[in-house]
Parts: C-alpha cells; sequence; structure tokens
C-alpha cells in the first residue's frame, strides 16, 4: 500500500476495531451496536461460502459468494485474509472493504474468526499503517454461559454446537494474543466494555 493515509480531524488516525470470540459471544451484536451508537464507525462486511440464514441480507450481513464465485476472488487476489471455519466453509474479507475506507480516514469494525485476526496481524507486520491503526478484542465468555447462548439462539441444531463448542474452546486459548479482551456478562456490560476500549485506543 503506497497510499498516503487520510487523517482525521486534530491528525488522529483512522480505528480498525476487529473483534472476535466463540460463536454466541455477542460480537457481531456489538459491531452493531457500535455502528449505531453514532461514534463514526462503519462496519466491515465479511464473506462466506455457507449459505444466509433466515433474515439475512447479502451485502449487509455478509457478501454470500458461492465456492466458485470465492475460488475466483481469491484468485483474483482481492482478499486480505481468509480461512476454514468449522472444517466445512471459508470466511475472508475483501481487501477493499478494509484498505480503501481506511485511505480515506473512515473509523471501521469487523468481526472475524481468530484464525483471521492471525492473518491480518501477520500483514499488519508488513504494512505500518494497518498496524498503527488496527486494534484487536477478543470476547470471553465462560462454557455455560455460552452453550446457553447457543442454544437460545435457535440456529443450531445438537450436533452442530457440539462442533462450534469444540472450536469454541481452541479459540478461547488464543485470548492473551489479543490486544484487548472483554469478560463477556450482559450485553449492556460488553458495549460498555468496548465503548472504555475504543477510548484507550483513540487516546
Amino acid at each position: 500500500m503506497t497510499e498516503v493515509p487520510a487523517k482525521r480531524p486534530g491528525g488522529r488516525d483512522p480505528v480498525l476495531l476487529v473483534l472476535a470470540g466463540p460463536a454466541g459471544s455477542g460480537k457481531s451484536t456489538l459491531c452493531d451496536r457500535l455502528v449505531a451508537a453514532g461514534v463514526g464507525f462503519t462496519r466491515v462486511v465479511t464473506s462466506t461460502t455457507r449459505a444466509p440464514r433466515e433474515g439475512e441480507v447479502n451485502g449487509v450481513h455478509y457478501h454470500f459468494f458461492t465456492p466458485e464465485e470465492f475460488d475466483a476472488r481469491l484468485a483474483a487476489g482481492e482478499f486480505l485474509e481468509w480461512a476454514w471455519v468449522h472444517g466445512k466453509r471459508r470466511y475472508g474479507t475483501l481487501a477493499a472493504s478494509v484498505l480503501g475506507p481506511l485511505l480515506l480516514g473512515k473509523d471501521l469494525v469487523m468481526s472475524v474468526d481468530v484464525q483471521g485476526v492471525e492473518s491480518l496481524r501477520r500483514i499488519a507486520e508488513k504494512n505500518p499503517f494497518l498496524k498503527r491503526v488496527m486494534a484487536t478484542v477478543f470476547i470471553v465468555v465462560d462454557r455455560e454461559r455460552l452453550l446457553a447462548r447457543m442454544r437460545e439462539r435457535g440456529k443450531d441444531d445438537e450436533a452442530e454446537i457440539a462442533r462450534r463448542m469444540a472450536t469454541a474452546e481452541a479459540e478461547l486459548r488464543e485470548a492473551p494474543k489479543f490486544d484487548f479482551t472483554i469478560e463477556s456478562r450482559t450485553r449492556d456490560e460488553d458495549f460498555g466494555a468496548l465503548l472504555a476500549i475504543l477510548k484507550r485506543v483513540r487516546g
């Protein structure tokens, strides 16, 4: 990236908040609340090869691609990062969805899995601007609370919940690698913790 990034009022850099956590941790809800709070954030729409769930809109909740469409964009070098999730679906972030808005000085928030965050870290090591503006946040949820949330959502059968719980246990071990962590309690407490993190990031 050779472009000169735009500066915000007062010379402040834009912020890229990257949220991760197990399925059911509430990371997507936190992203949406931050956007709705009127503090200047836009959500990065990530991509997936899974089918839309009821109520999900293409281009709003995700960019829903067929495996063939995903392959074509991957071959064209359009992804900033991507990974297999739960062993059967692919998720990724289009570079244009992140670097373009950041270069215009826009604050962004995104929800990705821990593999995606690790990929972003590797990219940031070679991109000083991205490294400077990115802050990673992991949402820690205790096992019983997480299991209850997955069942309350009613979106997955018990076999899928068991797979997600196994993934969650591996993901939780990655929490120490993140810049910040939120010990999940209620939705409002989690959002308050995110706002406190944002205050620290913005200085």
